[in-house]
């Protein structure tokens, strides 16, 4: 936003995206003018974190449909008493993390989400920070040739990718809402526009796309491994570490994410909702 905020702290963490949010308590029934500032954070820095958020359930509920409809997440079961909350779990014997690898969320839906909103409720003593990255820079990155190849060009997204179903193989022995061999697909532009800013982001990520529309697989693959390998340099990047009481809100239409899988023998607990989108274009 142009104009400095009026009910908001808002801290930069890095210079690609990603900012804290501070002066705000999660528990409140916030007014109209603070949740527009929000969003505006949201917007101008693509993944936005909050501090020493004391919140149960309803509070996350109640926060996050202040940004739009609530989608449950289509492959694991939610919390029983509010199912639209899927719980993000590792336990101490598990070696794999739910989502441990570069995605964007369910893009292997017709009309995936706009974003997420995560809150930390049981921590390792160390590791577990969650790694975003910029798909805005990494489109801006590109050059002019790979830009006007890409450009007009669509993919082919899937939920039964062996990367990342080996993610999910834990929560679906004990939470699964579908069958195993359950797959979905979502054939979506390889550059998608913003639908609230207008900016152009690289829509292709390491978890879900399978090839080009019109390729296979084989032709697909040399330039799809390069766009992954492009849109996750460090430099489009920003980390973020973990405390009690932390929330992270990430725009998924401009952004991809990563959980570090570093805490073995610990346990990690987390509640994420799913705010609804629009189709790609």
């Amino acid at each position: 936003m142009t104009e400095p905020y009026a009910h908001i702290d808002v801290r930069p963490i890095a210079g690609a995206l990603g900012a804290e949010v501070h002066g705000v308590d999660l528990r409140q029934d916030l007014s109209d003018g603070v949740i527009a500032e929000i969003r505006a954070a949201l917007l101008d820095n693509l993944v936005i974190f909050f501090r020493d958020q004391d919140i149960e359930p309803a509070h996350q509920l109640a926060f996050a449909k202040r940004f739009g409809d609530i989608v449950e997440y289509p492959m694991v079961k939610g919390l029983e008493e509010f199912p639209e909350i899927v719980p993000v779990v590792k336990l101490p014997e598990e070696r794999v993390n739910f989502g441990g690898l570069w995605h964007s969320d369910t893009a292997y839906l017709e009309v995936p989400p706009m974003g997420a909103i995560l809150a930390a409720k049981e921590l390792p003593p160390y590791g577990g920070d969650t790694l975003f990255a910029n798909m805005c820079l990494a489109y801006e990155t590109l050059s002019a040739g790979m830009k006007a190849m890409l450009d007009g060009l669509t993919a082919i997204n899937s939920s039964a990718k062996a990367r990342v179903t080996q993610t999910r193989e834990d929560r679906m022995k004990t939470d699964a809402k579908v069958d195993d061999d359950t797959e979905l697909i979502g054939e979506h532009p390889v550059i998608r526009t913003h639908p609230e800013t207008g900016k152009r982001a690289l829509y292709v990520n390491y978890g879900h796309t399978v090839r080009f529309t019109g390729m296979s697989e084989e032709e697909s693959a040399p330039i799809l491994e390069f766009l992954y390998k492009h849109q996750t340099r460090p430099e489009f990047t920003c980390s973020f570490r973990w405390k009690p009481g932390s929330i992270a809100f990430w725009d998924n239409r401009v952004t991809q994410h990563n959980p570090v899988n570093d805490y073995h023998g610990f346990k990690r607990v987390m509640h994420r909702i799913t705010i609804a989108g629009d189709r790609p274009s």
